[in-house]
């Protein structure tokens, strides 16, 4: 059985791997299909939760079984990663809770999703997230942590935009999807510190490396991992993409944002509590921002109107609670705070459709201090504007970026692939609509570029019809042009094919092939 812990992770991953593949064959699709899907998910969630409960006896009457080594996954030079689980209490606490938690969701889900043209993609993805949050209890070391930290953020943005057809959907779930990848700069950032230092990259091998070393890298892998866990469990600055988050179906809100992936950030600082014995700084910072979140939260809950919003903030003051209680040190504390908070308000989301039926009364009122105080109802009102920020600073900067990326690639790659420069400039003008000047002679316009990026794109755009024209269009023959035409039209039929799901599938089962 000790080799057996594995499949505590693995079970949900695999079923997400079956129902997957199940969709792109066309066995599982339709109502027909449902029972099929929700019976292997169940499984799977199920077999990891009693895996658990069985080792959650085992640790009750004799000791957890500690950190397991299973096998080399990545080895090059000195860098090592191993496949690895670190059994101990806080492990088998959030385990037990994530198993349980996803457990219920997904039964839950079976008649709430009845019939929705979702159904099977939906449970798919709460397999998927129910192995990344067993991944981020259970690993062994940084990388296997950040492994399941990814799995359950891809979760999160497949089911926040869950309704793609909406474009609120697809715009929340990318404000998520933005802020977060700053939490994981913060975890890339801890792992890179950390191999490169030499102590090793097992969280055990880690904690007595901090106790011998105690050198400058201690709280700067500390560090790493507090904007990991801020990012995460939505703490002051990152506060705004949690509301958003609500855009997905009840059942992924309960158990991502209610429950478990937003309390996974308080749960990695439980879990590096050695590291921050040596980092005081980073208490005290815990400490002040996670009071300072609690009181944010309380003011902003207390105008919502919506069911769903009120439960969001009322979550959010709590994870700032417990974010100030490892601050002040409390760590076991914070530890059954999560597990008693994550308990009650999976609970109370899943009954939240039902609350404006059992409801009786008008709605409370607003508090007395919010209602004698115009600028603080105002701030409450607009929460902090803290969207409005998160926007300027974060979203759109973000997507800028990726627009200018995208268009080097219409305004470059295309044309060295031998795509004619019209049919390029016609396709950016129908997705930007910002062309703004002319290249001399040429009569054709060039998008305008924003930021610096933007510009670099603009110039080497210009330099590219102008050798265009000079060597291409202006050549005695067109032999040049028609084979450039030739070989572009390939090209452009290649990408399109491996732009397809099948393909996409096939290069992602070649790449992880590749890795393992």
């Amino acid at each position: 059985m000790s080799d057996g812990w594995i499949l505590i992770p693995l079970l949900p991953l695999l079923a997400a791997l079956w129902i997957g593949i199940g969709m792109l064959t066309g066995s599982r699709v339709g109502e027909a299909g449902e029972r099929g899907t929700a019976r292997i998910a169940l499984l799977a969630a199920g077999g990891s939760f009693l895996l658990l409960l069985a080792l959650d006896l085992l640790a009750l009457l004799h000791a957890p079984p500690g950190h397991r080594i299973y096998f080399p996954w990545l080895v090059s030079g000195e860098f090592r990663v191993t496949v690895s689980l670190l059994l101990d209490r806080p492990a088998l606490f959030m385990a037990t809770l994530s198993a349980a938690g996803c457990l219920v969701t997904l039964r839950f889900s079976v008649d709430y999703l009845h019939r929705e043209a979702g159904f099977h993609r939906f449970f798919a993805i709460l397999s998927l997230f129910t192995g990344g949050m067993l991944t981020i209890a259970l690993g062994g070391n940084l990388v296997l942590t950040f492994v399941g930290w990814e799995l359950a953020g891809l979760a999160s943005y497949l089911l926040i935009s869950y309704m793609r057809d909406r474009a609120v959907a697809a715009e929340n779930a990318t404000r998520a999807f933005v802020t977060n990848r700053f939490g994981d700069a913060g975890l890339l950032l801890a792992i890179a510190l950390a191999s490169s230092w030499g102590a090793g990259l097992e969280w055990p091998v880690l904690f007595m490396a901090s106790h011998e070393r105690l050198q400058p890298p201690v709280p700067i892998v500390a560090f790493g991992l507090v904007i990991a866990a801020l990012a995460k469990s939505a703490q002051l600055p990152f506060s705004a993409w949690i509301a958003r988050a609500l855009e997905g179906p009840t059942p992924s809100s309960a158990v991502f944002y209610g429950a478990l992936m937003a309390h996974a950030g308080i749960f990695l600082v439980i879990r590096a509590e050695p590291l921050f014995w040596h980092a005081p700084v980073l208490m005290v910072l815990m400490l002040m921002l996670g009071l300072l979140t609690a009181l944010f939260a309380m003011a902003i809950g207390r105008v919502q109107s919506d069911v769903k919003s009120a439960l969001i903030y009322s979550t959010l003051a709590q994870l700032g609670l417990m974010f100030a209680e490892c601050g002040a040190g409390f760590f076991d504390l914070a530890l059954w705070h999560l597990v008693a908070h994550a308990s009650w308000r999976l609970y109370q989301f899943l009954l939240s459709p039902s609350y404006l039926h059992l409801g009786e009364g008008a709605a409370p009122q607003v508090h007395e201090v919010l209602r004698n105080s115009h600028d603080l109802y105002n701030f409450a009102l607009h929460r902090g504007w803290l969207d409005a920020l998160t926007d300027a600073l974060i979203t759109r900067p973000t997507l800028a970026l990726a627009r200018d990326a995208r268009l080097f690639d219409e305004l470059v790659i295309n044309r060295i692939a031998g795509r004619p420069l019209r049919d390029t400039l016609l396709a950016a003008r129908a997705e930007w609509n910002d062309f703004s000047s002319v290249v001399d002679g040429a009569g054709i316009g060039v998008a305008g570029g924003r930021g610096m990026f933007g510009r670099v794109l603009e110039r080497v755009a210009r330099v590219l019809s102008w050798v265009e024209e000079q060597f291409v269009l202006k050549s005695s023959g067109d032999g040049l042009v028609k084979t450039l035409a030739f070989l572009g039209n390939y090209l452009t039929r290649a990408e399109q094919s491996l732009g397809e799901t099948r393909y996409l599938i096939l290069m992602i089962v070649l790449t992880f092939l590749i890795i393992l």
